[in-house]
């Protein structure tokens, strides 16, 4: 499990690739104490397993499924990820849980820019933006954030206050880029248990947030 905080964004200094099997080593600049082969560690919030630990490289195989499904099979080497260690007991939970899991990808469409914040527009398919509403939580590349703006087109807005663009890639990110997308587990299970309960008493109508705002 994750809190959603990323700690540090490291660089990608190797990506082997095999059939069906991407190995990615990443230069660990810190949070290796006590970091062990076997450990989880969430890579733009992909649920990854380490594999090999050599002085400062850290290495962690992809499978298939998650080249297909995540930004993971996109990267390159000399990109920037971000990086969160796995939760533990008595850790602060800064931002919400997280499995590292993900859907799969939004994109984005618009990147405005202030002089103290940035508000980056995203677009996912429709059928998730039933669990996406405007004050809920969102987690993009392993990073807990508030939902701005969810509209029933299918795009959603988050604002990026200086030290979150400092502390992860987002000040990085271009119109078109993809991201990684995990909804937030407790909006889904009461999304989907109302949409349950509609079905089962014969309600014609399909359960979104959106229409309680």
């Amino acid at each position: 499990m994750f809190t959603g905080i990323v700690k540090q964004i490291f660089e990608i200094s190797n990506i082997e690739k095999k059939l069906g099997l991407y190995t990615i080593e990443i230069i660990f600049e810190s949070l290796l104490e006590h970091l062990e082969i076997g450990a989880s560690v969430a890579i733009d919030g992909v649920c990854l397993t380490v594999t090999s630990i050599q002085g400062n490289k850290v290495k962690f195989d992809a499978m298939q499924e998650t080249l297909n499904t995540t930004t993971i099979g996109k990267l390159s080497v000399g990109n920037y990820v971000n990086i969160e260690r796995s939760f533990k007991q008595g850790d602060e939970i800064g931002g919400h849980l997280l499995s590292g899991h993900v859907e799969g990808t939004a994109e984005i469409t618009d990147i405005k820019h202030f002089e103290n914040n940035c508000v980056i527009q995203f677009k996912c398919p429709m059928d998730w933006m039933k669990y996406i509403a405007s004050k809920g939580y969102i987690a993009l590349n392993g990073a807990s954030l508030t939902v701005v703006n969810a509209r029933q087109s299918g795009t959603f807005e988050v604002h990026f206050i200086p030290e979150t663009l400092k502390k992860t890639t987002f000040s990085k990110k271009k119109t078109n880029d993809l991201v990684n997308l995990e909804i937030e587990n407790q909006t889904r299970l009461i999304v989907d248990t109302v949409e349950r309960y509609l079905n089962n008493n014969n309600i014609n109508q399909q359960f979104n947030p959106l229409s309680l705002e």
